[in-house]
């Protein structure tokens, strides 16, 4: 049940990757020449560069996909945060592999949020992000939160 349940995630993922990179090409001709590729903490920009700055996260949504998947097939090589034994190396890898694939999940969530906040903003410097960086970094750090305390727990 266990395998079905992380292929199903894996695949999901793997969507939410082809997803990004079909939204960044498809809204990529419609970009004018110069766009924001940062915003400070306010959400205004703060500098601008050419539209071929738009694939920047896809490509590294696409490197932290390949870590990810190489870090789930190897989970001998990941760092944890307790010692894994012969009685806790079920349950901790266990753990580490929801969590990647959650984190995952998170990660691609905040960069198609920005993505699109770049697109948007593009054309009108009064749009707002859909979703605040505030409300993405508080998910991120909980989600740690809670996987340290489920380690310590199955320690």
């Amino acid at each position: 049940m266990e395998n079905i349940i992380f292929t199903a995630f894996d695949i999901f993922n793997f969507g939410l990757l082809v997803f990004f990179w079909w939204f960044t090409l498809k809204h990529y001709k419609t970009l004018p020449k110069r766009i924001p590729v940062h915003f400070d903490f306010d959400g205004k920009a703060d500098n601008f560069g050419s539209k071929i700055y738009s694939f920047f996260t896809p490509v590294i949504g696409t490197v932290l996909f390949c870590l990810f998947a190489y870090a789930l097939r190897h989970p001998e090589t990941a760092n944890f945060p307790v010692e894994i034994t012969d009685q806790n190396r079920d349950a901790q890898f266990l753990i580490m592999e929801t969590f990647l694939r959650c984190l995952f999940v998170l990660i691609m969530l905040i960069f198609m949020n920005g993505q699109d906040y770049m697109f948007r903003y593009s054309f009108d410097e009064n749009v707002k992000p859909r979703i605040p960086l505030s409300t993405a970094i508080l998910s991120v750090i909980g989600s740690l939160i809670v996987v340290f305390i489920l380690v310590a727990i199955f320690k």
